[in-house]
């Protein structure tokens, strides 16, 4: 294994937007950063979205620039496919161990794609949560950075590895490639690990993963965005079954003391951003947002007030109690309180949303110190003198929020790397 000693200001854990965003505002002003990802790419959740608030615009809107400016600053050193192992030391002196797992592909790859074609074994594809297949040998998604090929090499067989490097001409695969491991001196450490979506498995009455046509807020995302498995084309996942009537599920699993206790903040507008996918492609679909209450801070009352205007957009108040098939028609009932009136009511409908919480990343990617995480698993931000959480890792909010985050991030970071009281 090779092994590598590196001296920093600031280690950064974590390449979503709030870590990007945390390392470029340090390095920019001149302090020295280690910025490292467990995926094998850089951009985290945003990276998966169609559009994102308040501006609706696609990813690439924000995490281009970045990314440009990530690649064009020597003293920002990047590490994918990295994970902590340990930290010891305090605030100012920290060892930490990281572990940078082979991608088996180097730096001599032009991304032609030679390789895929040539792959005769298929992988499930996780950044478009199993929607559809990649081939062992991938690019994680259009446009990410770094822009080169990955290998499951796992999946394949002698024979399968020896038509993957036949296929390039470029000598970029490299089956060689050992476990790396790095020893990082840092001053200040920003955690920002980021989140994931709530397991909708774990809602056993709400019917995900059993009933077709059930799939959750991020699903809906990647099936927008011109990306995602189908194009950009909205439909029932293996289905070519028109649209016709589609219910967002509000709060599943949130704000529920058997699964996520705390309301995550940005899935109502979320939904309703969605259903505005939807109705712009699918004119004349009926949109059905069953829900307890609705959020929408600030100038979203706006957007919100939108969407109540919307003929073909239907509110609810109420909580869902399960979904269920028609045997006849194979079309889904959504069964739901009615507050309002205080009856159970029964929809019929071609697709469910459920609008599933953020919850910080499950591995915290080795987070060490459990003392200054709250009862949900959030890191608290009223500590000093400790690691500096950023982003989601410390609470649900919305990509502007994290950002603003970032820069009070990166403060932290700088005014433990000078030494301040």
């Amino acid at each position: 294994m090779e092994k590598c000693s590196i001296d920093t200001d600031i280690l950064v854990v974590g390449a979503g937007i709030s870590g990007i965003s945390t390392a470029l505002e340090a390095a920019e002003t001149g302090f020295t950063v280690t910025l490292i990802e467990k995926n094998p790419y850089i951009g985290g959740r945003v990276a998966q979205l169609n559009q994102y608030f308040p501006k609706l615009c696609p990813p690439t809107c924000g995490l281009e620039i970045n990314i440009r400016r990530l690649r064009d600053n020597p003293r920002i050193t990047l590490y994918t496919l990295s994970e902590v192992k340990t930290i010891s030391g305090d605030a100012g002196n920290y060892n930490v161990n990281v572990k940078v797992n082979p991608r088996y592909v180097n730096n001599k790859c032009t991304n032609c794609g030679d390789c895929a074609t040539a792959c005769t074994v298929e992988r499930s594809n996780d950044f478009n949560f199993g929607m559809d297949k990649t081939k062992a040998i991938y690019l994680p998604y259009n446009n990410c950075y770094p822009m080169k090929y990955v290998l499951d090499k796992k999946l394949c067989s002698r024979e399968e590895l020896n038509l993957i490097i036949d296929s390039c001409k470029y000598n970029a695969i490299d089956l060689n490639e050992e476990e790396k491991e790095l020893n990082i001196s840092a001053k200040a450490i920003v955690w920002a690990s980021g989140w994931d979506p709530y397991d909708a498995k774990k809602l056993e009455t709400l019917g995900y993963g059993k009933l077709q046509g059930v799939i959750t807020n991020m699903m809906l995302e990647r099936l927008a965005s011109p990306s995602g498995p189908t194009g950009g084309k909205i439909q029932i996942p293996g289905s070519d079954k028109p649209i016709e009537k589609v219910a967002f599920v509000q709060c599943a699993g949130s704000r529920d003391e058997n699964h996520l206790e705390y309301c995550s903040s940005v899935c109502c507008m979320a939904s309703l951003k969605q259903a505005q996918y939807i109705r712009e492609q699918i004119p004349e679909t009926e949109i059905h947002v069953f829900y307890i209450d609705i959020r929408s801070p600030g100038p979203l009352e706006d957007f919100y007030s939108k969407m109540q205007n919307d003929s073909k957009v239907f509110f609810h108040r109420g909580k869902v109690a399960k979904v269920m098939q028609d045997p006849d028609s194979n079309q889904l009932i959504v069964e739901a309180d009615d507050t309002m009136n205080a009856v159970l009511k029964q929809y019929t409908v071609d697709l469910v949303v459920l609008a599933t919480g953020m919850q910080p990343t499950k591995s915290r990617n080795g987070f060490p110190d459990k003392s200054i995480l709250d009862e949900n698993g959030f890191i608290r931000t009223d500590v000093d003198k400790t690691i500096i959480g950023c982003g989601v890792c410390t609470g649900p909010k919305e990509v502007s929020s994290v950002v603003q985050e970032s820069t009070g991030a990166a403060m932290k970071a700088i005014h433990i790397v000078k030494g301040g009281n």
